[in-house]
């Protein structure tokens, strides 16, 4: 059997980090089995579905590197065939036509709550005849669910996950106006799309045992079924926006590599022993649906945090410069592309996410005199301004311009007169780039270059 999973998106907000990760146990599972996996847009919702969301949502599955197979569905598009269905159901005697108002759907409720019973619609033209048809009402039409037993879905993650057929109604499948439900139309496009394995999060059970009714009147081949637990907070609670929770989006824009990205949705609830830090290759190569947990993962940002830091240490310097770039505005060239390759073994070090590698990075397009932060301005002192004088003059002398060079000068400096490479090397920083912090100073001496380098210092001394 050809293994086929989709993602199914409602395209009425942005890819958040819930949906990426359904999206993402999904291609690695099609993939593991060299499988197809498909993209389905459910814009039925008219009102709500936005050509933006739309976009953001295709976006982010790209830069996250999640291709699918085939064209993308949209499931508006196919409103007539999920018609077609019900009107099929109903040929068949396994769905009805109801002819209930809105007013008394809602004495019926008023009713069952009065009387403490469960809201549901109870049936009451299910059995009439064809003679009690209303004229000039358009019905809808209902599935005539059985009412005795219980659906069992046999989940790959959950268990057997029992419902009594009592407690769920008769629901309907096609609207007065004849619209399709969102309950009906899910159910023909995964049969027509082929899909085999159903991976999606645990809200969706109770849909699970409605849906199979329908595949069962039509007698179509059961899914199999794998509901995710959702995901939670750091303190427990259902992830919101109060916890950071963003659309895949703005992770991309607060500098994350779709790589560690991966890595980090992956343990979200899926684990191979003690492992964290997982390629993408090894994640194909591994992943099951016996290995995702039943309780809902935590977010825990210091870790996605953590898990980009080693990223981005392990990645090329080209490939680093050339996701940072885009970050200086207006100032990207091949020779910033130059001085970033160059400097990046200093500044991936100390980097967890690209935009803490740009801003580290900006004493490379400073413009002079630098800019001294407040801890720059209190390194500089006088006598440490006196200090840098004297190193420009020894730099001055410099016969090749290369950080082991430079290295070796300061050192027989500092040993010549006493000091410590520290006493050196924080004024030194605070001349060259305007901060208490940078990569290695001799790194930076290098990138800078001799004829900037010496002016940076020589600004300060003139102070």
């Amino acid at each position: 059997m050809k293994i086929v999973t989709r993602f199914a998106p409602s395209p009425t907000g942005y890819l958040h980090i819930g949906g990426a990760r359904t999206a993402l146990f999904n291609w690695l599972y099609s993939r593991h089995h060299k499988g197809v996996f498909r993209l389905r847009i459910e814009d039925t919702d008219r009102q709500r579905s936005t050509p933006a969301a739309i976009d953001a949502i295709i976006e982010g599955l790209e830069w996250l590197g999640l291709s699918w197979d085939d064209e993308i569905v949209y499931q508006f598009a196919r409103a007539e065939r999920h018609a077609e269905v019900a009107k099929q159901l109903l040929a068949q005697g396994r769905a009805y036509q109801c002819y209930a108002s809105p007013e008394e759907l809602e004495q019926m409720r008023e009713e069952q709550r009065a009387a403490g019973k469960p809201i549901r619609y109870d049936g009451r033209w299910r059995d009439k005849p064809a003679s009690d048809r209303r004229p000039n009402v358009p019905p809808v039409i209902r599935i005539k669910a059985p009412q005795t037993g219980e659906t069992i879905i046999h989940d790959q993650v959950q268990g057997d996950v029992r419902f009594g057929n009592d407690v769920l109604d008769d629901f309907i499948l096609l609207r007065s106006d004849g619209t399709p439900t969102y309950m009906l139309s899910v159910v023909v496009d995964d049969h027509d799309m082929g899909v085999t394995h159903i991976i999606r999060g645990d809200d969706h059970l109770t849909n699970a045992a409605r849906q199979r009714q329908i595949i069962d009147a039509m007698g179509w081949p059961e899914p199999v079924y794998a509901h995710l637990p959702l995901m939670h907070g750091e303190d427990g609670q259902k992830l919101s926006k109060r916890h950071g929770a963003l659309g895949i989006h703005e992770y991309k824009d607060l500098g994350y590599l779709p790589e560690a990205m991966r890595n980090y949705l992956l343990r979200l609830g899926w684990s191979h022993g003690d492992d964290e830090i997982i390629p993408t290759a090894q994640a194909v190569e591994w992943f099951n649906l016996e290995n995702i947990g039943r309780s809902p993962a935590r977010v825990d940002f210091k870790k996605l945090d953590n898990v980009n830091g080693h990223y981005m240490r392990q990645a090329s310097d080209e490939a680093l410069a050339d996701a940072t770039l885009p970050l200086f505005k207006g100032q990207a060239s091949p020779d910033l592309r130059a001085k970033l390759i160059a400097a990046m073994p200093g500044l991936k070090e100390r980097a967890k996410t690209l935009v803490e590698l740009a801003d580290s990075a900006q004493f490379l397009t400073a413009t002079r005199p630098l800019k001294l932060d407040d801890k720059a301005q209190k390194l500089l002192t006088p006598e440490a301004r006196a200090l840098v004088g004297r190193l420009k003059s020894l730099f001055e002398q410099a016969p090749s311009w290369d950080a082991p060079a430079l290295d070796a000068a300061a050192r027989h400096f500092a040993e010549a007169n006493g000091l410590k490479l520290g006493a050196i090397a924080q004024p030194l920083r605070a001349a060259l780039t305007g901060r208490s912090t940078s990569p290695g100073i001799f790194d930076v001496l290098a990138v800078l270059g001799r004829a900037e380098s010496l002016a940076r210092m020589g600004d300060q001394v003139h102070q």
